[in-house]
């Protein structure tokens, strides 16, 4: 038989922004359920940098801690799976996943993130979260003054190594096809010593998840020991614009400052509403949303009871 819940918010994602919404909101004495496949982006990483008390954490180990201290709060429970519908209105959301169950709530919250399309290079996949990385704030310590590729074109390229420059010297701009910048652009980047590669990528060389090199298809080598590249992304869930919020063409939810969308009851956070890509961004802005959804449902009960 299906499993049916009934809750004040049902929370889709459980990375940490949906993590940080559900203890706001348990520990605020409100029935939660957080359905969640237990695929996050980060899982190809060995470490979570940045969040003060727990750099350095696997992400696995990051969501056991965070699921272990929900235990105390009775009114959140977790739905292992994949949300695949959701209608309704403001008060009275129906959500049903792929294995069946179904979810009754006043209110809902899309914390599902971002997803890793394909970028389509051979060996990337053997070195991403290893020696391979996407953000600079993340993971540029660990690759600090080493010799690092940065496989970005256009203007992404350029705004990239700017930032680079703040954890090493060495590195070379690889843009596996037409470099699209302009020629003002191109001549920054050479008074600033940076080379830029715009033959398309062979393949990258590593072992045990190493980068040594990449591979051009113009036969030349790229010597590095590690790598920086603009990941192309996809929104984690259709269902907030199935039903009628406002996206960017990035698949970003269009929220206001506490997480609410265009439609009545129906709030994002985390990477489904912010392009910082961060977890300790991530859990902020849930939590910030978990306390603007608690106030609407204390100020509707309130009304109501007059």
């Amino acid at each position: 038989m299906a499993e049916k819940f009934e809750a004040d918010v049902a929370i889709i994602g459980g990375g940490p922004a949906g993590l940080s919404a559900a203890l706001v909101l348990g520990r605020a004495r409100k029935r939660v359920v957080v359905i969640d496949e237990g695929r996050p982006r980060n899982r190809v990483t060995k470490e979570t940098h940045g969040f003060l008390t727990r750099d350095g954490v696997s992400p696995g180990e990051f969501r056991r801690i965070a699921r272990e201290q929900l235990q105390a709060y009775p009114s959140v429970a977790f739905l292992e799976d994949a949300a695949v519908s959701a209608a309704g209105v403001d008060g009275d959301f129906r959500v049903a996943t792929r294995g069946g169950a179904a979810v009754r709530a006043k209110k809902l919250l899309f914390a599902v993130g971002m997803r890793d399309l394909p970028v389509g290079i051979a060996g990337l996949d053997e070195v991403y979260g290893r020696s391979a990385f996407v953000c600079p704030y993340c993971d540029g310590w660990e690759l600090r003054d080493r010799w690092l590729a940065l496989i970005a074109a256009g203007p992404r390229a350029l705004h990239m190594a700017k930032m680079l420059a703040g954890w090493t010297n060495h590195y070379a701009i690889l843009t596996n096809g037409p470099h699209e910048m302009t020629e003002e652009q191109l001549q920054e980047l050479e008074r600033h010593g940076v080379p830029v590669f715009d033959a398309p990528i062979r393949r990258i060389v590593s072992g045990e998840g190493m980068v040594e090199a990449i591979l051009l298809e113009d036969g030349r080598t790229v010597a590095c020991e590690g790598i920086f590249f603009a990941p192309r992304l996809a929104a984690g869930s259709e269902l907030p614009r199935a039903l009628g919020c406002r996206v960017t063409d990035g698949g970003t939810v269009v929220v206001d400052a506490f997480g609410k969308s265009s439609v009545p009851g129906v709030y994002a956070a985390g990477d489904a509403a912010s392009e910082l890509y961060q977890a300790i961004s991530a859990a902020a802005l849930g939590s910030l949303t978990a306390a603007g959804i608690n106030n609407e449902l204390l100020h509707e009960k309130w009304e109501a009871a007059n």
